[in-house]
């Protein structure tokens, strides 16, 4: 009963606050007579997704597509590492230099680069935008949720006669499990951004965002929100198919977690 009565709050309430700040920014548009150039009114958007959904849903393809690939990537590279860094506590030492550097290295400087590494032609950079975008999140999380387990649980176990792999299974990875849940939400999110703008870049014609910025190059801002729009659902998507993900693998520490 508790949950039920709590799932109109935490439903309909964010969905009664995005109708509102709609209907507010369609008033603010008309009353104020803001041009499309500077914000096209939520109406001519949804006109303009409506009548290009093919397009939108092509350049989201394409988009999704590297954003998925980068997400997969990154996420097993930041798994792994974060299970070396915890059976070898030397290298944890010896990356964190280079993880740290890593998380502050800027999109914007970073796809060029690599389009000139992997040619302009090639959806490769983009991916590997996104993957680097991931990487952090996972990692850091997942060597976090290693590390929870307790020395008194290890010692038990031990005492059990439980060889280091069953500690590990009993011990180790469930309490990590909900760790790495929360960077691959964090992640998901990230793939998709990273995806998007590393589009602005270079490389091959389509995804969002090259249609972005063709459709303002052409002073269709209504079209060019529309892809933005387009945007907007294919990272919901990302972050929803995700937290379905967590709590398929653990229901009870999702429904905890989750915002």
């Amino acid at each position: 009963m508790k949950q039920s009565a709590s799932l109109p709050r935490t439903i309909l309430a964010p969905i009664l606050l995005g109708v509102l700040a709609v209907a507010l920014w369609q008033l603010a548009v008309v009353a104020l007579e803001i041009k499309p150039f500077v914000l096209p009114s939520p109406v001519s958007i949804a006109t303009e997704f409506s009548g290009s959904v093919s397009s939108v849903w092509a350049a989201s393809l394409v988009t999704g597509a590297n954003a998925l690939i980068g997400l997969l990537i990154g996420a097993v590279v930041g798994i792994i590492a974060a299970i070396i860094a915890t059976v070898l506590p030397i290298t944890d030492e010896l990356s964190a230099p280079l993880v740290a550097a890593a998380s502050v290295i800027p999109i914007v400087a970073l796809a060029p680069v690599f389009y000139t590494m992997f040619g302009a032609d090639k959806e490769t950079a983009r991916q590997l935008v996104a993957a680097l975008a991931v990487f952090i999140p996972v990692y850091l999380n997942t060597l976090r949720g290693l590390r929870q387990a307790r020395p008194v649980h290890r010692d038990l176990m031990r005492a059990y006669g439980a060889s280091a792999w069953q500690a590990t299974r009993a011990v180790t990875l469930p309490g990590a499990v909900p760790f790495l849940f929360i960077g691959l939400r964090i992640a998901s999110s990230l793939a998709v951004i990273s995806a998007l703008i590393g589009e602005y870049f270079g490389g091959p014609i389509g995804g969002l965002g090259k249609s972005i910025t063709s459709a303002a190059a052409s002073s269709n801002y209504s079209l060019a929100y529309a892809y933005v729009l387009g945007a907007i659902i294919l990272g919901l998507v990302f972050y929803i198919v995700t937290l379905g993900l967590e709590k398929l693998v653990s229901p009870h520490r999702a429904s905890a977690s989750a915002p």
